[in-house]
């Protein structure tokens, strides 16, 4: 059996972590969601889940510091 590269492990393991925190973030979504609108059914919930990740209030323009940049950049 062929050894792995180091670097693509640990980048595999990385990329593991992020799926795994993304699943967590969206069960914790879920949670939140049936809490605070307990006569919503499990179709709503997901239908507000889907709303939440595609305009991720308060993080419109992303996670990072920084301004909006246009993308992709112009040529110069």
């Amino acid at each position: 059996m062929k050894s792995v590269d180091p670097r693509l492990d640990a980048a595999a393991r990385r990329l593991r972590l992020a799926l795994d925190l993304f699943e967590t973030g969206e069960a914790l979504m879920r949670q939140r969601l049936r809490q605070e609108h307990p006569a919503l059914t499990e179709a709503e919930i997901e239908a507000r889940l889907l709303e939440w990740l595609q305009h991720r209030p308060g993080a419109e323009f992303g996670d990072a510091a920084g301004r909006p940049v246009p993308w992709p950049r112009p040529s110069r």
